[in-house]
């Protein structure tokens, strides 16, 4: 197998030379240069990138930590994340959690032992404290916002994007709000955020009519039962497929009002509305921040989508 000095002896240029070529230093001449890259063509001669990303300090890595993949949510930032990547030409490790603390907390350990330039976090099982020891000397940019001004976040405006649709189903009449949540033990942020925003600007909001653990979008079969009981006429979601299957079980002259959430292709033909918070967007920019190691708090824009 080809090595640098077998391409230094048929060119006849320098061990530096030939490194600069591979590396792309932009201080050798061209005539140079073609000269090396016909030979490392001619030979088969592949550079060992790991080797060199590590001499540099460089993994070429950056993690992204997530609860689970199989979720629109995070579906939809992850797509974002791994186009603006493979544009900077770097890889994307998944670290999935399912919310478990230790096994969080084994991601930060490896970021420690340089096993990723840096992580994207797109959502956290454990207390931001956890993070901030990791933050001095490591590259972490999260998808949640954070008063801390020494966190850099791409986050959305969940509690706008809530207010904007518990007012419009006021609006329209509805008199019996119901909410569909995520986990029930550990409560995360948001679902805290969404009952604060129903009970702000739905006065009789009742938490008796929220179906709990609805992360799947075969939950939502047993979401539209729940509300049936509950009487609902009116419901905010938390996923697009999720809002679907409830109105799925419904005679279609019998269907309360529904809005969903990132207004996936199941909205639009189904014709029901849903709140697109750029989530693609989101995840580029997120990935922008770790690539730029920049420190900065962005808020994402929303579109509430009436059908």
């Amino acid at each position: 197998m080809a090595n640098i000095r077998d391409i230094a002896k048929l060119t006849g240029y320098s061990v530096t030379t030939i490194s600069r070529v591979i590396n792309n230093h932009p201080y050798v001449a061209e005539d140079k240069r073609q000269k090396v890259l016909q030979v490392m063509a001619e030979l088969d001669y592949k550079p060992n990138r790991t080797a060199q990303n590590l001499s540099k300090g460089r993994t070429r890595n950056v993690g992204v930590i997530v609860p689970f993949v199989d979720h629109p949510f995070y579906n939809q930032l992850l797509k974002g994340i791994m186009r603006a990547a493979f544009a900077h030409q770097y890889k994307i490790t998944l670290l999935p959690t399912n919310y478990d603390k230790k096994l969080e907390k084994s991601y930060l350990e490896e970021l420690a032992a340089k096993s990723f330039d840096g992580l994207i976090v797109t959502t956290r099982a454990n207390h931001m404290d956890v993070f901030l020891p990791y933050l001095k000397k490591n590259n972490i940019v999260f998808c949640e916002a954070s008063g801390l001004k020494e966190i850099s976040y791409v986050a959305i405006d969940l509690a706008k994007s809530l207010k904007e649709s518990i007012l419009y189903l006021k609006e329209q009449g509805v008199k019996r709000l119901g909410l569909t949540l995520g986990r029930s033990k550990r409560i995360s942020g948001n679902s805290i955020l969404t009952i604060e925003q129903s009970q702000k600007y739905f006065p009789n909001f009742s938490a008796d009519n929220i179906f709990w653990d609805c992360i799947h979008a075969e939950d939502g079969i047993q979401a539209a039962e729940f509300f049936k009981e509950q009487a609902v006429d009116g419901i905010i979601t938390n996923g697009d497929e999720v809002a679907a299957m409830i109105l799925a079980q419904y005679p279609s002259n019998a269907q309360p009002l529904v809005i969903g959430r990132e207004n996936l292709l199941v909205s639009q033909l189904l014709h029901f509305s849903t709140v697109d918070h750029q989530l693609k967007q989101c995840g580029k920019a997120a990935f922008q921040l770790f690539y730029d190691e920049k420190k900065a708090q962005i808020t994402i824009p929303h579109q509430l989508i009436i059908r």
